[in-house]
C-alpha cells in the first residue's frame, strides 16, 4: 500500500509539471483556461479561483487542461463565441502560440531533469561499486546467451562492436545503442586476446546480466534470515564463506550450488571473520515453494557515494539528462524497427513499481527515478500520434506548411485512430506489467 502511494504521488509530480507547461504558456498568451485537472474521470475535489477550475480526478493516470475554443465539445472549436470571448480562445490564436502551448507540456518534462538530477548529485547518489569497475566476468549463467558465446569467469571485456568500455556501467550503455545487432565484445582471457560473439536475436536492452554475465562477488555475508540456519549456527554480518564442508568456496555464485548439493546434509561451514578462522555446523532447510535447500544469508553489497561540488552536480546533471533522452529516443527508434522485443515495454503498473520503491529509498534516488520517468514522459508525449502532444503539433505543423488547419472531421478521424493505438499500447504494457508481477 506505502509503494503504490508513493507512486501515484510521485507519477501526480510529474503530471502537475507537464499540466503546468501547458497552462503557465496558455495564460501567458492570453488563451482562457476553463479546467486544470490532475487525473481523468470523475471529479473527487475541487475549487473554482477565477476563470478556473482546479479539480483532483479519480484515475491518476494523467491530467489534463481544458481550454476554451480547444477540440470539440460545448466550449470547442466550434463553439460561437462574443468578441471578447474569441480573443481568449485557443482555436483563434495564432499557430504559433498554439504550438508554443501544446510544446510547453512534453517540454517541461524534459527540462525538469535538469533542475532534479543536479539536485541528486549535489546530495550524493550511491551506485552499487561494481558498476565502476572493470567489466570482468564474476559468473556465466549456464545455458545464457553468454554461455553459449564461450564466456569464462574472469574474463575481462575490453571492448564492444569496436567502443572501448573500462567499466560495467560503459559496457551497459553500450548496449543500448547496439540493440538489434551482433554483439562483438573483444575479451581478454590471462594473455590472451578474444572476440566472443553473441548473436542479434539474443540482444537484449537490460544490460551484462540479461545475457548471461554477473558481476564478481565475493561471498561475504550482508544479511541473514531471522530463525534460519546460518543466524541459529552463529555466522554474523561480515563473515567471508571460506569452505562448505571439503569444497572451497571463491565466489558467492559457488554457494548456491555447494547449498543444493548438500540435500539438507548437515556439514561444516568455514568462515574468516576478521582474520580468525571459525566453523559453524549448519543444516539447510528445505523451502517447499521455491523447491530450494536454504541457509538464510544474501551477500554483502557494495556501493559507493559519488559526491559533487554545486559547479560539479550543474555539469553531471546536464550531462546525464542529456544520456537519458538519448538512451530513450534511441529504444524508441530500435523498438519502432523492431530490432527490440515488444515485452521491454512498461506501462503504469511497473512505473507505479519503480517510483514507489525509490520513494521508500533515500532523497537522490527519489530525484534520479523522477527525473528518468520525467524524461520518458516528455519524449513519449512528442511522439507523432493523434491525441498526443506531438500529433497536435503534427496537425499545426500542416497548417503552418500549408497555410489552413485539416478539417476537423479529418482531425477527429486521425484522433480515433491514434487513440486506438494507444489504446493497444497500453493494454500490452498492461500484459507485460502482469506478465512481470505474476508470470516471471
Amino acid at each position: 500500500m506505502i509503494t503504490l502511494f508513493a507512486g501515484i504521488l510521485m507519477l501526480g509530480v510529474l503530471v502537475f509539471v507537464h499540466e503546468l507547461g501547458h497552462f503557465a504558456v496558455a495564460k501567458f498568451v492570453g488563451v482562457k483556461v476553463l479546467r486544470f485537472s490532475l487525473g481523468f474521470g470523475p471529479k473527487i475535489i475541487g475549487r473554482t479561483w477565477g476563470e478556473t477550475e482546479y479539480q483532483i480526478s479519480l484515475i491518476p493516470l494523467g491530467g489534463y487542461v481544458q481550454m476554451l475554443g480547444e477540440g470539440t465539445g460545448e466550449d470547442g472549436e466550434s463553439i460561437e463565441l462574443d468578441p471578447q470571448d474569441r480573443q481568449r480562445s485557443f482555436a483563434h490564436k495564432s499557430v504559433g502560440r498554439r504550438m508554443a502551448i501544446v510544446a510547453a507540456g512534453p517540454l517541461m518534462n524534459l527540462l525538469l531533469p535538469l533542475v532534479l538530477l543536479p539536485w541528486a548529485y549535489f546530495i550524493g547518489v550511491s551506485i552499487p561499486a561494481y558498476l565502476e569497475e572493470s567489466p570482468c566476468v564474476g559468473y556465466v549463467i549456464e545455458g545464457s546467451a553468454a554461455s553459449k558465446a564461450g564466456f569464462a569467469v574472469d574474463d575481462c571485456i575490453l571492448a564492444l562492436n569496436t567502443q572501448r568500455v573500462s567499466s560495467w556501467n560503459d559496457t551497459n550503455k553500450a548496449l543500448i545503442p547496439a540493440a538489434g545487432d551482433e554483439l562483438v565484445f573483444k575479451t581478454v582471457r590471462g594473455s590472451e586476446t578474444l572476440y566472443l560473439r553473441i548473436d542479434a536475436a539474443s540482444n537484449n536492452l537490460e544490460g551484462l546480466q540479461s545475457l548471461g554475465i554477473l558481476p564478481r562477488q565475493a561471498p561475504i555475508v550482508g544479511t541473514l534470515s531471522p530463525g534460519l540456519p546460518a543466524q541459529a549456527a552463529g555466522l554474523q554480518q561480515g563473515d567471508t564463506i571460506v569452505s562448505i564442508g571439503k569444497e572451497k568456496i571463491r565466489s558467492w555464485y559457488d554457494l548456491h550450488y555447494a547449498i543444493q548439493s548438500l540435500g539438507g546434509a548437515e556439514t561444516l561451514f568455514v568462515v574468516d571473520r576478521q582474520g580468525a578462522y571459525l566453523s559453524y555446523s549448519i543444516k539447510p532447510e528445505r523451502d517447499q515453494q521455491r523447491e530450494v535447500w536454504l541457509v538464510g544469508i544474501t551477500p554483502q553489497h557494495r556501493s559507493i557515494q559519488q559526491e559533487y561540488t554545486l559547479l560539479g552536480s550543474i555539469q553531471a546533471g546536464y550531462e546525464r539528462t542529456k544520456e537519458l533522452v538519448s538512451l530513450t529516443v534511441t529504444f524508441i527508434r530500435k523498438m519502432v524497427a523492431g530490432n527490440v522485443a515488444t515485452d521491454n515495454i512498461g506501462g503504469p503498473i511497473m512505473v507505479m513499481q519503480i517510483a514507489g520503491q525509490a520513494a521508500q529509498t533515500d532523497l537522490s534516488t527519489i530525484l534520479t527515478v523522477l527525473a528518468f520517468i520525467s524524461i520518458q514522459l516528455g519524449i513519449l508525449n512528442l511522439l507523432p500520434v493523434p491525441v498526443l502532444d506531438g500529433g497536435h503539433l503534427i496537425f499545426f505543423l500542416f497548417e503552418l506548411i500549408f497555410r489552413r488547419p485539416l478539417s476537423l472531421r479529418t482531425r477527429e478521424m486521425a484522433q480515433q485512430v491514434g487513440l486506438g493505438l494507444l489504446l493497444l499500447l497500453m493494454l500490452l504494457a498492461f500484459y507485460n506489467d502482469l506478465s512481470r508481477l505474476f508470470l516471471r
